[in-house]
């Protein structure tokens, strides 16, 4: 058996115990553990916590994969936190869980490269490459995941903004409070903006108060359209005239959204162009290319 071997072992063997101790007949618990939940001060202990079981492996494994992800995603120009990026696109999922998923799987793809080396008998360069490109590229298909859903909802509250801010000028203007336009969109809206001034609402339910809420909003969505209305909206207790305030940004923000689909239809008109300019200046140069070819040859026979 290659030495090779060494490796893969073990750690399927770590792997399989750590899935089927899940598995309530393989992993039973004793009368002890099953009334520990029902005594008082016994909560604190997980049923399925144990010294090799899938929450105590998380707690090891949580500190080494947070701080590795970190210095590998600031090594590719990622230096905008974890946190704040899955907490921008409401995700349920924990950020530390994500880095133990980036761990887990670039695990795997190292395992996997290193026995599809090992079984081609790769030469040392591609081997290497194979060997520590696979756990790269699946780490960074995780961290792209998470970047394409935060700037996809980036670009919704971009687009979502100019409809909510007129609403939210025409409730100011009806005699609505701010914190009331607040609610009323929340209430009845279901996209991006409703859905983070939901998130607001519950930020001054905590304590906070609605421009504190508001500038923390600003900065989570890390979009200059949403800076700039926040900026108008902390105006409601310094000026009575809101709701012109609010009309003029809302138009401001849709000229601004009108000259992006204007750059944006160029650009693709201009792509219509590309086939069609190769379609023509390839048979053309062979056009060209055949009697500056035959000149040539006469030419030389001379």
């Amino acid at each position: 058996m290659s030495s090779w071997w060494a490796v893969p072992f073990p750690l399927a063997w770590l792997g399989s115990t750590l899935v089927l101790s899940e598995l309530r007949w393989f992993a039973r618990r004793g009368p002890a553990d099953r009334i520990r939940p029902y005594v008082v001060g016994g909560w604190q202990r997980h049923q399925d916590d144990g010294p090799l079981s899938v929450a105590s492996f998380r707690e090891v494994v949580a500190p080494l994969a947070t701080s590795v992800g970190e210095v590998v995603s600031r090594g590719f120009g990622v230096h905008e936190p974890l946190a704040a990026r899955l907490k921008r696109f409401h995700s349920a999922s924990d950020p530390t869980i994500v880095r133990i998923q980036q761990l887990g799987w670039s695990t795997a793809g190292l395992l996997a490269g290193a026995v599809v080396a090992g079984l081609v008998s790769a030469p040392p360069a591609p081997a290497l490459l194979l060997v520590a490109g696979t756990p790269l590229l699946a780490f960074l298909v995780i961290e792209q995941q998470v970047a394409s859903r935060s700037q996809r909802w980036q670009r919704r509250l971009f687009l979502e903004l100019p409809i909510v801010s007129e609403q939210i000028g025409m409730l100011l203007s009806a005699g609505y409070s701010l914190g009331g336009a607040l609610d009323r969109i929340a209430d009845r809206g279901a996209g991006a903006c409703s859905r983070d001034l939901d998130r607001v609402r519950r930020r001054v339910r905590q304590g906070l108060s609605e421009s504190e809420a508001l500038r923390e909003w600003s900065e989570l969505a890390q979009v200059p359209a949403v800076s700039r209305f926040v900026g108008v909206l902390t105006l409601n207790r310094e000026t009575t005239d809101l709701g012109r305030l609010i009309a003029e940004e809302a138009r401001s923000i849709r000229r601004e959204a009108h000259r992006e689909l204007i750059a944006h239809l160029d650009r693709r008109a201009q792509q219509v162009w590309v086939p069609v300019t190769v379609a023509t200046l390839v048979p053309g140069t062979v056009l060209l290319a055949i009697p500056f070819l035959q000149a040539m040859q006469v030419f030389t026979d001379r």
